[in-house]
């Protein structure tokens, strides 16, 4: 059986290192970097199937990393990175990138996050099996094809980003809790400290807003997120 590539970039060797332990031991076949064009040039001849990337990087950062990806491919992507202001985070996660992680972090609470976002891509296949194009107001979604769609112009969603749509529609007539979202999406069983929920809601209300699209996902205060059509 063919196994799932990770490509890391980080310029601190260390971490590096530790890091591809930890993914080795569970099966991961991984290769490191130390800078960003490394791991672009890498990715051009041959495409993992996951990216974890530091920020601060010789030559081109991983800012950068993140968007020229993006260009190209909707790979999941976790950032690794010192910079912890929510500035920082708030650019990763807009440019495209699935999670953020702080330094210094726990190497097991990463593979976790990575065996997540790799469970939920497979619960992503099964279901478009199950289901074809669904239209919430004047948003379609093919779960197939993972695209959305507002009249002729395709939304421009990460896979991360789609998920969580999709499962919001999928759950439209209640509000849905930041905890469901993090077991169903993130596939994180017990509670953890993450505003990750709400960092792509802020993305997908940008999105959205920028196509001008009567959807709008509303925040429960205190619980999570309910989806409704603008008036």
């Amino acid at each position: 059986m063919k196994k799932t590539l990770i490509y890391i970039a980080d310029d601190e060797v260390n971490i590096c290192n530790i890091i591809k332990s930890f993914l080795v031991k569970e099966g991961y076949e991984v290769e490191t970097f130390h800078d960003g064009q490394s791991i672009l040039e890498a990715f051009e001849h041959r495409a993992a199937d996951m990216l974890i990337i530091d920020i601060m990087m010789p030559m081109v950062d991983g800012y950068s990393v993140c968007a020229a990806v993006r260009k190209q491919s909707s790979v999941p992507i976790i950032i690794v990175s010192a910079k912890d202001t929510e500035p920082d985070k708030i650019a990763g996660l807009t440019l495209g990138s699935d999670d953020y992680m702080t330094k210094p972090f726990s190497p097991m609470e990463l593979v976790a996050r990575v065996k997540s976002i790799f469970r939920r891509i497979e619960l992503d296949k099964s279901s478009s099996h199950r289901t074809s194009t669904i239209q919430v107001a004047d948003v379609v979604l093919d779960a197939e094809t993972k695209q959305a769609w507002h009249g002729n112009l395709e939304i421009p969603l990460t896979s991360m980003e789609f998920s969580l749509l999709l499962y919001l529609i999928n759950n439209k007539d209640r509000p849905v809790s930041r905890g469901e979202l993090l077991d169903k999406i993130w596939g994180f069983e017990n509670e953890v400290e993450t505003r990750a929920t709400d960092d792509v809601v802020k993305r997908l209300r940008k999105k959205l807003g920028d196509f001008g699209a009567q959807l709008k996902i509303e925040t429960v205060w205190g619980f999570g997120f309910k989806l409704a059509n603008k008036n």
